[in-house]
């Protein structure tokens, strides 16, 4: 008998969340290692806080081109998988090295030469100057991220989700650690402040990378992929590279809207940026789940590319989008009704608290909008589909986010809510053509070269 509609929904659900929730915690570990820093400096000051903020949206505006290029491996990944092509799967993880080392060596180079003209961002002296001195330190660290982000995809892809999580919880340990070692002069150790919170990101990615890549050789699950690939790798480096890069732009130009937005606070003023960055790095933790849910999303409808599986692409991607909302209204609530002890966590300076409280409200208002825009663009991700998402993205936050943002900010004098108020605005208009996209993308009868069958489910 054929199952019913409802129940493969709740299947869907049930698998859904069984494959994100190791991708949410490893994503809310990455995170909470900026949050840990955050806190931990916020005891130095305003100008502390401040400089390992806009130092971190800096590294990320740039590393996210990298990042948005490794995670296409994933459904790419996840599709030969439902194809049974182990051959493709080899091939996939020497991609994932190759392109890893590459990747971040480039975005290294990017990185400190932004070091070198850091002037252009326009912040106050002491904020530029330990800003600088932070960025360049975590700069080093962009080879064994990405390194560790490339073997992530490909493990994530298999649905080995719990691999990467594991070593990123522990990558977090050694990160609050060594910022509590080295930012006050713990167990004998200079008092090396900003500095110190730059050193521990280095060693923490140094570790992570060498893990991941020590416990993939050694384990018998991924003996079988690392056996000789046969084929050429270039066709497999260049159609990575074909949908990735396009990802990751999708990801620079939202990022660069949140990375321009801490730009402009700055310029208001060094309590204004700073309530900003406790604002953010709180957001930022909601994201993560709403990133980890679109991941596993992606695979789930890369899967069912694989398995030429029309219906099964619907079911997925929806399920993906009801989970973000789902979650999201639930930190909306929080954000709303909890902003001042949330921002009470980070710091208690008078002149920032208030802002920071207001600005947890307009981010909790947000909050559906940033979910269901992830998880839109993972799914269609999956789908092959990265140009038209990557104009669209480019549009919500640069034609409009940041543009109405600045206008209510300067023009209107709004402040930095006014920001806010931009962000929120950009970040629907993309939540809403995105959904459409994917839905009148998934009901194309020829998708990713696959005959999709509409009988199969």
């Amino acid at each position: 008998m054929k199952p019913s509609l409802l129940r493969l929904y709740r299947q869907e659900m049930r698998i859904s969340v069984r494959l994100s929730y190791p991708i949410v915690i490893a994503q809310i570990g990455s995170v909470l290692m900026n949050v840990a820093a955050n806190m931990m400096v916020g005891k130095l000051g305003a100008a502390a806080i401040a400089s390992v903020g806009i130092g971190n949206s800096i590294y990320i505006l740039v590393a996210v081109v990298g990042m948005g290029t490794l995670s296409v491996l994933s459904p790419q990944v996840a599709t030969a998988r439902g194809r049974n092509d182990l051959e493709e799967c080899r091939g996939l993880l020497q991609t994932a090295v190759r392109l890893s080392i590459v990747t971040g060596a480039i975005l290294t180079l990017v990185l400190l030469g932004l070091v070198s003209v850091f002037h252009i961002f326009r912040q106050e002296p002491e904020v530029t100057r330990l800003a600088g001195n932070y960025l360049t330190i975590t700069s080093f660290s962009t080879i064994p991220m990405m390194f560790f982000m490339g073997l992530k995809s490909f493990t994530d892809g298999l649905s080995y989700t719990r691999v990467a999580m594991v070593i990123t919880l522990t990558g977090l340990a050694l990160d609050v650690f060594l910022n509590w070692m080295l930012i006050y002069g713990n167990l004998g150790m200079p008092v090396l402040g900003v500095t110190g919170a730059g050193v521990a990101v280095l060693v923490t990615r140094i570790y992570m990378a060498v893990a991941m890549f020590v416990y993939l050789q050694t384990s018998p699950v991924f003996r079988v992929y690392w056996q000789t690939f046969t084929g050429s790798i270039r066709p497999l480096i260049n159609r990575v590279v074909r949908l990735g890069l396009p990802g990751g732009f999708q990801y620079f130009f939202e990022v660069g809207a949140f990375s321009g937005s801490a730009v402009m606070a700055g310029w208001i003023g060094t309590a204004q940026l700073a309530a900003h960055e406790i604002a953010i790095s709180l957001a930022a933790l909601a994201y993560m789940v709403a990133a980890g849910n679109a991941a596993a999303g992606s695979i789930r409808v890369g899967e069912a590319v694989g398995r030429g599986s029309r219906p099964a692409i619907i079911r997925a991607g929806t399920v993906a989008i009801v989970i973000a909302v789902g979650f999201m209204s639930l930190t909306c609530l929080l954000f709303v009704t909890a902003n001042v002890q949330l921002a009470g966590l980070y710091i208690k300076d008078a002149s920032v608290l208030p802002v920071a409280t207001s600005l947890l409200i307009i981010a909790g208002i947000f909050q559906v909008s940033d979910g269901v825009q992830v998880a839109s663009l993972g799914i269609l991700r999956a789908l092959s589909d990265v140009n038209i998402p990557t104009v669209v993205t480019l549009f919500a936050y640069w034609v409009i986010g940041i543009p109405l943002g600045y206008w209510l900010t300067f023009s209107l004098g709004y402040g930095v809510e006014g920001i806010w108020y931009g962000l929120l605005a950009g970040l629907t208009a993309s939540a809403t053509l995105l959904t459409a996209r994917f839905y009148v993308l998934s009901r194309r009868v020829n998708l990713h070269g696959v005959k999709i069958s509409e009988m199969k489910v």
